[in-house]
């Protein structure tokens, strides 16, 4: 039986609401992520049947204290106010064997205080798309929430149509976000933004705990997790799409999948949500908009810092993020050592992929291929202007010779870096139809395949190809 403590509800009392999640009528269970079962120490008997309440929120098990956490945040750049838990309960905090502590979470888990107009429900189209992305992320090697179980029902939920209602048990270290400091200090509440800050650095940062410049380290903590987040996002070409500080995490983690998606032809201004009409969350906007979030989050804490103290924190955001984002860059063309080259070769190549629309995940794994003493590249074939791809090429062939290093260790390296599969807007929307339709084995399959996104498996290769020509058009709003 898993053990819950409860310290958010006991220690931070006025920060939330007690509530009881509202279950759906006729509630089953649809999927769960056995893997991440396993590291929450439970076996496949907690997935039968007669324990599907339990993650419908019919059940609530020994030691859980559900509640709705408030919150606010800016939205699209304005200020939106209270916003809060408006469809989801945190339904208690498990003790794992290691010592850490995870949220369970339920999502589309009915109204709460803080629904405002929206119905407090989820469909089964936007649970599949934040499970899939979760653990797709995860085993890309990116901070993230995960998600363990979905949860549907023949509840209609109505949202531009009647669609299926549906829940999802996610869970994460912590739900704090930006926009729980940005509630407490707009409310002029000082003394609840100090109680948050010692309880996210006591349970989280216990190392600092005593220290007395402890706000200083921890802000610049949360500075450098979240420039290595958009790092992570940008490597892989991740697009989050609603990057409202109310859906930033306060440990660095991804939070809150809606209309995300992958990068298929390599568009620097890729902008995935249809709702985002000046494209201020676009693909390539991303670590402007972390630091402008840092930066609204700093504004908080001004009570618990100097104005040099915060400044200096925020400083820290352009080194961690060229950082992590060249050191991660370099590993993906395959150098192991730095060189004043680098950053003109890398440049050269999105160049080139802008210009001709080349798939972003597919070139790079191409690239993976690469012997340095060939003059010819399989990666030469994507591109319809061989002559400018030969000039990068042999600047790049060159650059390689210098590394004492084999082209079998190169390829090794690059493709434990280079996925070969994504998780690509068709692949889930192909899963969401299936699984509409009772089917989940689209589904399972390709949860199993992004198990392993880096391996070559040949089984998956019909998912690791480009999309069709209608996948790379779909249109994903906020409701999904």
């Amino acid at each position: 039986m898993p053990q819950f403590n409860n310290t958010y509800h006991q220690q931070l009392p006025g920060f939330y609401t007690e509530l009881n999640p509202t279950p759906l009528t006729g509630a089953r269970l649809l999927y769960h992520s056995q893997p991440l079962a396993r590291e929450l120490g439970l076996d496949e008997s907690w997935f039968t049947p007669e324990n599907t309440p339990v993650w419908a929120g019919e059940r609530l098990l020994p030691g859980m204290q559900p509640l709705a956490q408030v919150y606010s945040g800016h939205q699209f750049g304005a200020w939106a106010g209270q916003l809060g838990d408006g469809r989801g309960i945190l339904l208690g905090e498990q003790q794992l064997a290691d010592g850490r502590s995870m949220d369970w979470h339920l999502k589309g888990a009915g109204l709460t205080p803080y629904s405002r107009m929206g119905d407090g429900r989820a469909v089964l189209r936007s649970v599949i798309r934040e499970f899939l992305a979760s653990e797709a992320l995860h085993h890309l090697g990116i901070p993230t929430t995960r998600a363990l179980t979905i949860v549907t029902s023949e509840q209609p939920v109505f949202r531009e149509q009647p669609e299926r209602g549906a829940m999802l048990l996610r869970v994460a270290e912590s739900h704090i976000r930006f926009g729980h400091f940005e509630h407490f200090y707009y409310r002029r509440q000082p003394e609840q933004v100090k109680q948050l800050a010692d309880f996210v650095i006591a349970h989280h940062w216990p190392q600092w705990h005593e220290e007395t410049e402890r706000y200083a380290l921890w802000f610049t903590e949360v500075v450098e997790r979240t420039a290595r987040l958009m790092a992570h996002w940008q490597t892989v070409g991740f697009a989050h799409g609603v990057m409202n500080t109310d859906n930033m995490s306060i440990l660095g983690l991804t939070l809150d999948f809606g209309p995300y998606g992958f990068l298929d032809d390599y568009q620097p201004n890729y902008i995935c949500n249809h709702s985002d009409h000046q494209g201020r969350y676009a693909f390539d906007n991303q670590p402007a908009v972390g630091l402008w979030n840092l930066h609204r989050l700093a504004q908080t804490l001004s009570g618990l810092m100097t104005t040099e103290q915060l400044q200096t924190a925020l400083a820290a955001y352009e080194p961690a993020l060229m950082q992590a984002y060249g050191e991660q860059m370099r590993a993906k063309l395959g150098f192991f050592t730095p060189s004043e080259q680098d950053n003109e070769l890398l440049t050269g190549l999105l160049s080139l992929m802008m210009q001709e629309g080349r798939d972003y995940t597919r070139t790079f794994r191409l690239l993976s291929d690469v012997e340095q003493w060939q003059a010819h590249s399989p990666l030469r074939d994507e591109f319809i202007d061989r002559a400018a791809f030969d000039r990068w090429y042999q600047r790049y062939r060159l650059r390689l010779q210098q590394e004492q290093v084999s082209d079998a260790e190169r390829q090794l390296a690059m493709k434990a870096v280079n996925p070969k599969l994504i998780l690509r807007n068709y692949l889930a929307q192909q899963a969401i139809e299936a699984a509409e339709q009772n089917d989940v084995s689209k589904l399972a399959r390709l949860h199993q395949a992004l198990l392993q996104p880096f391996a070559d498996d040949p089984q998956y290769d019909d998912l690791a190809g480009l999309p069709p020509e209608w996948g790379k058009h779909l249109e994903i709003s906020c409701s999904s």
